[in-house]
């Protein structure tokens, strides 16, 4: 009886964990993919526009863009992934938020994307691409992690030519990237006509090294990029900063 009870105190929630301080309620897989710091960051930073459509590169369980359909109800917002196990979670998780009629989930390989989309067809994507690509660092024993993290069907380029083709003239990316392939990441954008136009760099706290960066990239952009000032996840007493807890607040936290 001890076990049965102690199992049950673990499992997670019938309705889905709360994101958000309760904003969504999610499903996740035990193993891949899961909500994390850099979800909450890119959701924040991506600004759709009313009536845009948007889609969501490796979406996974529809984190990233369930937040974004809640908190701009009047974009439409489409996700894809390579998994479709996760496709089902996300599907599942828009249901359950209610999310359906401005969110959608459809399994595919984004290097098919020619197949599998018009071209010039999105006003903006959003994507946390693999922080690695294939070949470097320890292979993971999951075939999810190795999917999500470790680009073993998803290199940074792949992402970069996928987000030129969709994208309509102007249109906007936005990427999250750890901070090491910061220089990589903008020359690849540049050699694929997306132009970096903002770049917010994130530290773990003052006085530390950047952990990772935000980017918006236009399509066709210009060579002007706007630097704003760097994004603390802590303070010196260890706690959220305030520019940070507005990430996690229901309405938009950047203009």
């Amino acid at each position: 009886m001890g076990l049965d009870r102690e199992k049950k105190e673990i499992a997670p929630p019938a309705d889905g964990e709360a994101i958000l301080y309760g904003f969504l309620r999610l499903h996740q897989p035990d193993v891949g993919p899961r909500v994390n710091m850099d979800t909450v960051l890119l959701a924040g930073f991506a600004r759709p526009r009313p009536g845009e459509r948007v889609i969501e590169l490796g979406c996974a369980h529809g984190g990233v863009s369930l937040i974004l359909a809640k908190r701009f109800p009047h974009s439409r917002f489409e996700g894809l992934d390579i998994q479709p196990r996760l496709i089902e979670l996300a599907r599942e998780n828009a249901a359950r938020n209610g999310l359906t009629a401005n969110a959608r989930f459809e399994t595919g390989d984004l290097r098919e994307h020619r197949r599998l989309y018009e071209h010039q067809s999105f006003d903006a994507v959003v994507v946390n691409p693999p922080y690695e690509d294939p070949g470097f660092g320890r292979r993971a024993e999951a075939e999810t992690n190795r999917l999500a993290r470790q680009g073993e069907m998803c290199p940074l380029a792949d992402v970069c030519e996928a987000s030129r083709f969709l994208l309509k003239n102007g249109g906007r990316l936005y990427m999250v990237m750890r901070a090491l392939r910061l220089a990589e990441t903008l020359g690849l954008l540049r050699a694929h006509r997306l132009g970096p136009r903002e770049l917010l760099v994130v530290h773990p706290a003052p006085g530390k090294n950047a952990s990772v960066f935000l980017v918006e990239a236009r399509r066709s952009g210009g060579a002007a990029m706007t630097v704003p000032p760097p994004l603390f996840i802590y303070n010196a007493a260890g706690e959220y900063t305030p520019e940070l807890r507005r990430f996690y607040a229901p309405a938009p936290p950047l203009p």
